[in-house]
């Protein structure tokens, strides 16, 4: 599978969710990501950049006035996509940015020829990714000294 043009932004009253469009909102997510992981989580740095950034489509949520508000990244992973490295603004959590990053993100994927999207889930994150149609599977693993579950959803 190879990156083809994505489909349609999803939008809500308050926010775009789409892929990147220039250096510098794949910057701002990094950025994000870092605030989150490394800041609040205490994810280390070495861990959090990963060196599969290249090779990744990267989907922002920016806000009415362009700041870059959620993001997360896709990899192509055979027949399938992984999502990964999901982030949030601390102060717009449970206002449904996360919800639509998964909507873009399955629509990115389908656009892809994935059946299947599948992620590493934060044990404290699983209800939101269940609302959007994924399953728990398998044991629990830590990822950074955090615990995780392996979800996964069918594309149709």
């Amino acid at each position: 599978m190879r990156w083809a043009m994505h489909p349609e932004p999803v939008r809500s009253a308050q926010f775009e969710v789409r892929p990147t469009q220039n250096g510098d909102e794949v910057a701002a997510a990094l950025e994000l990501r870092t605030e989150v992981f490394v800041g609040e989580q205490g994810v280390s740095q070495e861990e959090e950049i990963d060196g599969r950034d290249g090779e990744a489509r990267h989907l922002v949520a920016v806000d009415g006035d362009g700041r870059v508000v959620g993001t997360c990244r896709l990899l192509v992973d055979g027949e399938r996509v992984k999502l990964g490295r999901m982030a949030v603004a601390r102060d717009l959590r449970g206002r449904g940015v996360a919800g639509l990053l998964l909507a873009c993100a399955d629509d990115e994927a389908r656009a892809l020829g994935a059946r299947r999207i599948v992620l590493g889930a934060q044990l404290t994150a699983v209800g939101v990714y269940e609302r959007a149609g994924y399953s728990a599977h398998g044991d629990v693993f830590l990822d950074a000294g955090i615990e995780h579950v392996w979800m996964d959803k069918a594309l149709g």
